[in-house]
């Protein structure tokens, strides 16, 4: 049989200063070529054959066009009709057809970003950075506009009080997190609290957090590291019948850390929570690629509505973005396509003898308090 070519579906090309940019976004392959590349991708609209492109481009010697279509296969620009296509199934590629290749430009191809952990390197690459470009105000104002001066905020109260004493911990005690608070924590976090029926449609979740039309995208992971009577072992999250599923057993510190990108400084925590989003929720649903943000946004409510409920129980909360994201869809046994990692939010002991949360070495920072708020 005839081994036939055809474009990859997920290409984008941009310039990038004056060269041009071919990008397959699904897999993060970049090819830097002239436009004559964009003619020959453009005559592989559906699936041809190696001597139909011969005899399309005869200005071009067949063996330079057949190697060619080697280098455009290997990365990722042409798709060979005897081998797989994807590393994702047809079905969950096709449901991305109406976001792509807006929201699928950005989702994919900010995966599995390589991350440094040294602190110290960080620190002097923005103080170099602050010296030519300053970094920008924290707050915005309007000089000429007249200003009315407001009651300070009520700061009495547990609610406020949970408000302010909220922190990102990156120091965590050796004592375990007790299972009831661990039960409460994701049950008001997570949890579906009521149920709606519309006619029609079926049953609707509702739960503490807003969610874009009710979608509620996020799944819930838990590794659990340090939890009282719960072993170690990656867990799912069941948010309608307020359980844990056990996916796989055991957990240390090394494994945490290595799902956060090499963050050492949140491997002491007692257990790790990883959001992940089941797009096919709001694809059903909305149509353009604009869903997207709302799903990075529900992530954003659930996770400091998380820390929040996790300070209210006296316990030192984080989240954080830098993840390595395809070894914890591997784990999770999820395709990265039409389920994908997200965010994650962690939870430890308060260290004893510290009363907010500092920054690892060798950031520095002092809190002072807002006079506007005094």
């Amino acid at each position: 049989m005839t081994t036939r070519y055809r474009r990859s579906p997920q290409l984008v090309f941009y310039w990038s200063g004056k060269r041009m940019v071919f990008e397959n976004y699904f897999i993060r392959s970049k090819v830097f070529a002239s436009p004559l590349l964009f003619e020959l991708l453009n005559f592989f609209d559906t699936w041809r054959s190696a001597r139909s492109f011969e005899r399309r481009f005869p200005q071009f010697d067949p063996a330079v066009l057949r190697g060619g279509l080697s280098v455009l296969v290997r990365h990722a620009l042409l798709q060979r009709s005897d081998q797989p296509h994807d590393p994702a199934s047809p079905r969950a590629m096709a449901a991305w057809a109406n976001w792509n290749p807006a929201a699928g430009l950005l989702h994919f191809s900010t995966k599995d970003l390589q991350y440094s952990s040294d602190l110290e390197f960080l620190l002097k690459r923005q103080q170099t950075r602050a010296k030519t470009l300053p970094m920008p105000a924290p707050v915005k104002r309007y000089p000429g506009a007249k200003r009315i001066a407001l009651l300070a905020p009520r700061q009495s109260g547990e609610f406020p009080q949970v408000l302010l004493a909220r922190r990102t911990w990156r120091n965590f005690s050796s004592r375990p997190v007790e299972l009831s608070a661990l039960s409460t924590l994701l049950g008001l976090s997570f949890g579906v609290r009521w149920w709606v029926d519309v006619p029609g449609l079926g049953r609707l979740a509702l739960k503490t957090s807003p969610s874009g039309g009710s979608r509620h995208p996020i799944e819930t992971y838990v590794l659990a590291r340090r939890v009282a009577n719960l072993p170690p072992g990656l867990y799912h999250y069941a948010a309608d019948k307020h359980c844990l599923e056990r996916l796989k057993r055991g957990a240390n510190s090394s494994q945490l850390s290595r799902y956060l990108a090499g963050q050492k400084w949140y491997g002491k925590a007692s257990a790790l929570v990883l959001m992940t989003a089941v797009f096919g929720r709001p694809q059903w649903k909305y149509q353009s690629p604009r869903a997207y943000r709302a799903v990075l946004i529900d992530a954003g409510h659930l996770c400091q509505t998380f820390c929040l409920v996790a300070t209210w129980l006296g316990l030192a909360p984080f989240c954080s973005m830098a993840l390595a994201d395809s070894r914890i869809e591997s784990d999770l046994g999820i395709d990265g396509v039409s389920e994908s990692v997200l965010y994650a939010a962690g939870v430890g002991t308060l260290p004893r003898n510290l009363k907010w949360a500092p920054w690892p070495t060798p950031f520095h920072a002092t809190r002072h308090a807002n006079p506007a708020f005094a």
